[in-house]
């Protein structure tokens, strides 16, 4: 195989799958330094994950940028994946941001909610769903209607209360 910048034969191979396409990335050895990527010790999800977005600006400008509060240079971070202090958060910032797009396809994290919330979640948006139906129904003397929801209402929050051993 071929590199993807040169003639040359590639000795480093990436592929990324992004919502069910695949990205492949080939680099010859001198490029794959180009890169950032050493090819004598072991590469981080982090070095992966920021070298795919093209070619990298001249390494020498970007391993100068440190850390003002702890010193830790942007080459310690990228080999380790991990910080040195709070500051680091706001001195890495562009390369955080890419890692996460990368990581989770958004600029967000929109992870699971535990079971055990969700419910308690679920409950309390149905409830003030139905107290917004409720008040509608007043406003409109469809006061059936309202009765109905207030029980509703009511019998939501008594399953809450027993759900969570009479904690509220």
């Amino acid at each position: 195989m071929k590199c993807d910048l040169c003639d040359k034969e590639a000795v480093v191979h990436l592929t990324q799958v992004v919502n069910g396409q695949t990205k492949e990335v080939h680099f010859c050895e001198e490029h794959a330094k180009a890169q950032g990527i050493d090819l004598n010790s072991p590469i981080s999800i982090t070095d992966i994950l920021m070298g795919l977005n093209g070619p990298q600006k001249n390494i020498a400008s970007e391993l100068s940028l440190a850390c003002p509060r702890c010193g830790m240079a942007r080459e310690e971070f990228r080999k380790t994946g991990r910080l040195g202090c709070p500051e680091c958060y706001k001195t890495f910032m562009a390369e955080l941001t890419m890692a996460i797009k990368a990581m989770h396809h958004s600029g967000q994290h929109l992870g699971k909610i535990p079971a055990r919330e969700g419910v308690q979640t679920r409950m309390k948006s149905k409830i003030a769903r139905l107290q917004k139906e409720l008040e509608a129904a007043v406003a409109r003397e469809d006061f059936e209607k309202a009765a109905k929801l207030r029980d509703q209402i009511k019998k939501c929050r008594d399953d809450g209360t027993q759900d969570d051993g009479g904690k509220k």
